[in-house]
């Protein structure tokens, strides 16, 4: 794509160039006619061909766009996944998955295989009375768990 892009950049200049060679040239000779309908003829072929490479760059930068625009969606969407499930009710120790447990504040992955290992749980405080996690590490999700 940037070799495409420096192309079209390439012949944009020479098109500008010769559009300012031309334009600046007033003599009327015969050959210089000539030259001038030539220098035309090769900035409308140059044209001409460009104009393949500058549809392709389009479809690039429009595909480009496309997936940037679902990378956006995706993100937003994660962060909105991740607010609710913060913030709105908290996780059931009985049944949250391993990644959702590992998602609280200071729980690790090994912190997730045991609570998953030692269910169920009557109240959200066994994890620290059945030594599953510390003390500190409890206080840092006990608001956000719970034992359904």
């Amino acid at each position: 794509m940037k070799s495409c892009v420096l192309n079209v950049t390439k012949l944009a200049c020479l098109l500008i160039l010769v559009t300012a060679a031309v334009g600046c040239n007033s003599t009327t000779t015969e050959d210089q006619r000539r030259r001038d309908e030539k220098t035309r003829e090769e900035a409308a072929k140059a044209t001409e061909r460009i104009k393949p490479e500058l549809k392709e760059a389009g479809k690039e930068l429009g595909q480009a766009a496309r997936e940037a625009a679902d990378d956006a969606r995706a993100a937003a969407q994660g962060v909105k996944d991740g607010w609710s499930r913060d913030h709105s009710h908290p996780l059931d120790l009985n049944t949250a998955s391993e990644s959702d447990l590992e998602s609280l504040p200071g729980i690790t992955k090994t912190d997730a295989e045991r609570i998953i290992r030692n269910r169920p749980y009557r109240s959200k405080n066994e994890l620290v009375n059945k030594r599953i996690i510390s003390e500190e590490s409890y206080d840092r999700i006990r608001d956000n768990v719970t034992a359904d």
